[in-house]
C-alpha cells in the first residue's frame, strides 16, 4: 500500500498535464473564435448601456471639474479685491547758489537723467557778456525718486532753502473710479432707451440727459487723468543764482544803511537846530533890554567925555 501511495501523486499530475494539454491543442480554432464573440457581446452590452452622446458630455464634465479643483487649488483667494495702492501728491521747492552757475546747471541735468527725469518749464537770464546769473527749473519725476532727488539737487550748489510737502489722494482716486464706473452705465442705459424711443419729445429729452451726462463722464475721465500725472510723477522747483546775486543784495542793504544814516544825521541836526533856535529865544528878551538901556547910556557917556583941542587951533 505504501508504494502506490508514493507513486499516486506523480501520477495523477502528470494525467492532468496531459489531459490539458490535448484540450487547448483541440480546441485552438475554437477558442479564438469564442473570444472574438465575447469581446463583440461585451462591446454590444456596452453600446446599449452607455449610449456614446451622453458618454462625451460626462467625460467632458468630469475633466471641467477637475480642471476647475485644480485651478481652484493653484490660485486660492483669486475673487479677493487687491488692496488699493496709496496714491501720493508730492512736491518740493530747492534755492541753491554757486559762483559758477554753468558748472551746477550742467550738474543740475546729470542728477535729473539719473532720476529719469523729465523738464517741464525753464527760464533763466544772463548778463552781457552771456553768462547764466539766474535759472529758474520746473522738473519731473517719478514718485519713487522724489525723495532721492530732492536730496542729490540739494548738494549740487550751496544750499540756500529747500521745502517739501505731500499729500494722500487715494480717496480721491477711489471715489472718482466709482463715479467713472456708474455714468458710464448710466449712459449705456439711456443709450437703450434711445433706441428704443418712438416719440420726438422723449428723443428729445433723452438725449438731453444723454449729453448732460456724457460732459459729466468727460469732467471725471479729465480729473482721474490730472490725478493720474499727479500721483505718478513729482513736482520739483530749483532756483539757481551765482553768488554776485548775494552781494548785489549786500550792497542794496549797504545803501539803505547809508541813507539811514543820512536821515539819522538830518534829524539830529534839526535836534541841534531846535536846540539854539531855543537858546537864542531864552536870550532874546536880555538882549533887548540890553540894547534899551545901553544905547542911551552909551550916548551919555560920549557926551560926558571932554572933547580934544585940536593943535591947529
Amino acid at each position: 500500500m505504501k508504494p502506490l501511495t508514493k507513486y499516486a501523486v506523480p501520477l495523477v499530475a502528470a494525467g492532468l498535464i496531459a489531459l490539458t494539454g490535448c484540450s487547448a491543442g483541440g480546441s485552438d480554432g475554437s477558442g479564438d473564435s469564442s473570444s472574438a464573440d465575447r469581446q463583440g457581446a461585451t462591446a454590444d452590452m456596452m453600446t446599449e448601456t452607455q449610449p456614446p452622446d451622453e458618454a462625451a458630455p460626462s467625460e467632458a464634465a468630469g475633466g471641467g471639474s477637475d480642471s476647475d479643483s485644480t485651478q481652484k487649488n493653484e490660485t486660492p483667494g483669486a475673487n479677493r479685491t487687491a488692496p488699493q495702492t496709496r496714491a501720493v501728491i508730492s512736491t518740493g521747492t530747492i534755492s541753491l547758489s554757486s559762483d559758477d552757475t554753468e558748472k551746477a546747471r550742467f550738474d543740475l541735468q546729470k542728477v535729473i537723467d539719473a532720476h529719469h527725469g523729465t523738464i517741464a518749464d525753464e527760464n533763466g537770464s544772463t548778463d552781457d557778456d552771456g553768462n547764466l546769473r539766474r535759472v529758474r527749473i520746473v522738473l519731473r519725476v517719478p514718485i519713487g525718486e522724489f525723495d532721492k532727488a530732492m536730496t542729490e539737487l540739494g548738494e549740487v550748489a550751496d544750499l540756500t532753502s529747500s521745502s517739501r510737502s505731500s499729500e494722500d489722494v487715494t480717496t480721491q482716486v477711489i471715489d472718482n473710479k466709482v463715479r467713472i464706473r456708474a455714468q458710464e452705465k448710466s449712459l449705456r442705459r439711456i443709450e437703450a432707451l434711445l433706441a428704443r424711443a418712438q416719440d420726438l419729445s422723449d428723443i428729445v429729452s433723452i438725449e438731453s440727459q444723454l449729453s448732460s451726462r456724457q460732459a459729466d463722464l468727460d469732467s471725471l475721465k479729465s480729473q482721474q487723468a490730472y490725478l493720474q500725472d499727479q500721483t505718478s510723477l513729482s513736482t520739483i522747483t530749483v532756483h539757481l543764482e551765482h553768488d554776485e546775486a548775494v552781494v548785489e543784495k549786500k550792497k542794496d542793504d549797504g545803501h539803505n544803511a547809508f541813507v539811514a544814516g543820512l536821515l539819522g544825521g538830518w534829524s539830529a541836526l534839526a535836534v541841534l537846530g531846535a536846540g539854539t533856535a531855543q537858546f537864542v529865544g531864552a536870550l532874546l528878551p536880555f538882549a533887548v533890554l540890553l540894547l534899551v538901556i545901553g544905547i542911551p547910556l552909551a550916548i551919555l557917556v560920549r557926551r560926558m567925555r571932554p572933547r580934544r583941542i585940536s593943535p591947529d587951533t
